[in-house]
């Protein structure tokens, strides 16, 4: 049976529960758990009560073509019973003007006011020009770029004290998802700083997540067995699924952030929030018990596109974060590194085949220990990148450090995103 709570919302009594999860603590962060206890109703009466003082935006970025896909319409639908949110950014790229209005269009209904930041229009692209002249801002267009755009507009119409991120490709996106995600940083007695989302993520042709799984995991545990014991690593392999594009954080985390503008991303902004806060500020959510959305292609003989060149950025950035910790790398340290990562993906492999047969998901281990070996190529290969270009730094100049070098930029993209969206 359902029981009625004090404010006179639904939620499962505990012989309705089926829970998926286990509320086991280990890492360095805390881990929030879907155990089924409440009902989306109950999260949202809460966020819609801490929203009256802490107003809460969500980024979205963006591709155009993922208008014309399934993702887009089924989170506008989720969205449109949604009551607690402030705004909502949309970053688009890859967008011509007749694209640009559609995507306008498909986030009518929505309760929160909606901003669609064009990054392909003449307005932004001439503050784009112009940062790039002050050395300022991305140096290359990609998620990261739309990302930092995306943030500066939330910084600069001041609307928001929490902002929450996802992509914009989920194809089982529900509102529950943002939720969760965003309710331990809303909520003003936590503390929390910055939440990620994770969820198990499979389809029919078994389980996905291949870089999380079969990459970044195993090599954190290899950089440990070779460097020796560091918090940091121990801090990302905390992490359930590192590579989600699903997270929240308030308003100062936001404007000191500096994050890369390549496949790096995903993995900085945690680098980043680890160099500021401590990570009992820091957290990790349940967000969705089925996840899918679109898949990158592997590209083993083009180390520039789809999973290799996302493995060569994601290793980079780990690689430089442990340079600045005092980490001195060679090519000797890189080979043992290959070499112990190796084995213990191979390992992972054994244990990700046995666990989705168990559970009656195929599973293809030849194509997983192909993926193995691409990636520890790739260990080298980032390694040598990185001595022959130790000093390069992918990253995005801070909101306010951007903000100090050039004291009019936010007026200039609060009225760029205004013009493009009259």
């Amino acid at each position: 049976m359902h029981e009625i709570n004090k404010k006179g919302i639904s939620f499962l009594t505990i012989n309705e529960r089926e829970v998926v999860g286990d509320f086991f603590q280990n890492g360095v962060i805390t881990t929030f758990h879907d155990l089924s206890n409440r009902t989306v109703g109950e999260l949202e009466s809460d966020i819609s009560d801490w929203a009256k003082t802490r107003p809460i935006s969500l980024l979205i970025p963006a591709l155009y073509s993922e208008f014309e896909g399934p993702a887009i319409p089924k989170i506008v639908s989720e969205l449109r019973k949604v009551t607690y949110l402030d705004e909502i950014i949309v970053g688009l790229d890859n967008a011509d003007y007749k694209e640009f209005e559609k995507a306008k269009k498909a986030f009518q209904g929505v309760d929160a006011r909606c901003r669609i930041i064009w990054n392909d229009g003449p307005a932004m692209r001439e503050i784009q020009k112009d940062l790039a002249q002050h050395n300022l801002g991305p140096l290359e267009r990609g998620k990261g770029a739309n990302v930092w755009y995306a943030m500066g507009y939330f910084l600069a119409s001041g609307r928001g004290s929490v902002l929450g991120m996802h992509d914009a490709d989920i194809v089982t996106y529900s509102r529950d998802m943002l939720a969760k995600l965003i309710y331990p940083v809303a909520n003003p007695t936590f503390g929390y700083v910055f939440s990620k989302g994770f969820y198990f993520r499979a389809d029919e042709q078994g389980f996905n997540g291949r870089v999380s799984r079969l990459l970044v995991t195993p090599l954190i545990r290899a950089l440990q067995q070779t460097l020796g014991s560091d918090h940091y690593l121990s801090y990302l392999d905390s992490f359930r699924y590192p590579l989600a594009g699903e997270c929240a954080m308030n308003a100062d985390v936001v404007m000191g952030l500096r994050i890369p503008f390549d496949w790096g991303l995903e993995v900085g902004v945690l680098s980043e929030v680890y160099r500021r806060y401590t990570s009992g500020r820091v957290c990790q959510v349940d967000l969705a018990g089925v996840y899918d959305h679109k898949h990158q292609h592997i590209s083993e003989n083009d180390s520039s596109q789809g999973l290799h060149r996302m493995a060569t950025d994601i290793t980079k950035s780990m690689y430089r974060k442990l340079a600045i910790r005092g980490q001195v790398f060679s090519k000797g340290v890189f080979r043992t590194l290959k070499a112990t990562y190796y084995r213990t993906a191979l390992d992972f492999v054994d244990h990700f085949t046995h666990d989705a047969e168990m559970n009656g998901f195929p599973v293809d281990r030849h194509k997983e220990e192909q993926l193995v070996e691409m990636f520890a190529q790739t260990i080298t290969a980032a390694g040598e990148q990185y001595l022959s270009r130790p000093m390069e730094l992918p990253l995005i100049p801070s909101w306010a450090v951007t903000l100090d070098a050039q004291p009019d930029v936010f007026n200039n993209i609060q009225r760029a995103v205004e013009i493009d969206n009259a």
